[in-house]
């Protein structure tokens, strides 16, 4: 495990550039079917480009970077707030700094970004480091 010392980068989480068939699947596993997601006919009809990626995926991609760095029992609270969407075929990078480590829990600073430098989904999540 990475210490979680103040300061600390953490190892990011690089997920695969997310395709349309990346959010068909995640549409059925989180019940998001929302069309905007999956048709591009109704993701023009709404002045977009191309469908986009649900806000949740990205969470799940920061769960899954949290769950590497502790195990799921030590995750104290986790909260984040969307800033930009995720197009398809955009690749999301998760990351995480300690940002402090007080009577043996580290709070994590968690960002969301594409290869761009867009940040998608902005965060912060308290572990028990025991």
């Amino acid at each position: 495990m990475t210490a979680l010392t103040e300061g600390a980068e953490l190892p990011p989480l690089a997920a695969e550039p997310i395709s349309r068939t990346t959010l068909a699947l995640f549409a059925g596993a989180s019940g998001d079917h929302n069309p905007i997601h999956l048709d591009l006919d109704v993701a023009r009809s709404a002045g977009l480009e191309d469908v986009f990626a649900q806000g949740m995926l990205s969470m799940a991609y920061l769960g899954r970077l949290l769950t590497e760095l502790v195990p799921q029992e030590r995750i104290r609270s986790w909260q984040v707030r969307f800033s930009a969407i995720t197009p398809v075929h955009a690749r999301p990078t998760c990351t995480a700094r300690v940002a402090s480590v007080v009577d043996g829990q580290a709070t994590l600073d968690l960002t969301v970004a594409l290869d761009d430098g867009t940040v998608t989904l902005t965060g912060d999540a308290v572990v028990d480091l025991d």
